[in-house]
């Protein structure tokens, strides 16, 4: 089999479980707010095999930012204020050092040692006053723009 082999699945789905899978879909997109999202904070933590920080460490910060983005009320779009912050624990963010690792998306800023008091200034610096915790910081790289990619194809299929 090439790299180029798209592999299809075995059978069709059915259109009323396409619909009924539309209709919940549809519905979690606006419960959650996903077309207001302004950024996306991915936190590195309950990771599998712990080597950036204790996995107690991690999973203390990943509560904090949770209870810290609901108490703002930054966790989905409001009257007040038609934006959210969306945020994912991710197991392992691959920068096994320094962490918790965090990232904020689409500005591509990756902090470390994201305990609750840093999270903290990042929430209140970089997410509300859309500034970089530089003291934190060890890398911007917002994702690029990207042509349209032969699995974007795909899915649009």
């Amino acid at each position: 089999m090439s790299n180029n082999t798209v592999i299809q699945p075995s059978r069709k789905i059915p259109k009323t479980t396409k619909n009924l899978d539309n209709k919940a879909l549809s519905k979690c997109v606006e419960t959650l707010g996903l077309a207001k999202i302004q950024r996306h904070i991915f936190i590195c933590a309950d990771q599998t095999v712990p080597n950036c920080c204790s996995k107690q460490a991690s999973l203390e910060s990943w509560e904090y930012l949770k209870k810290r983005l609901k108490e703002l009320k930054l966790d989905r779009p409001h009257e007040s204020l038609p934006v959210c912050i969306f945020r994912t624990k991710a197991n392992c963010l691959r920068v096994c050092c320094s962490g918790p690792i965090m990232v904020v998306y689409p500005d591509g800023v990756w902090y470390r040692q994201a305990n609750p008091e840093v999270i903290e200034r990042i929430v209140q610096e970089h997410s509300i006053g859309n500034r970089v915790v530089e003291e934190y910081a060890f890398l911007t790289h917002p994702l690029p723009e990207t042509p349209l990619l032969a699995c974007d194809r795909l899915i649009e299929a």
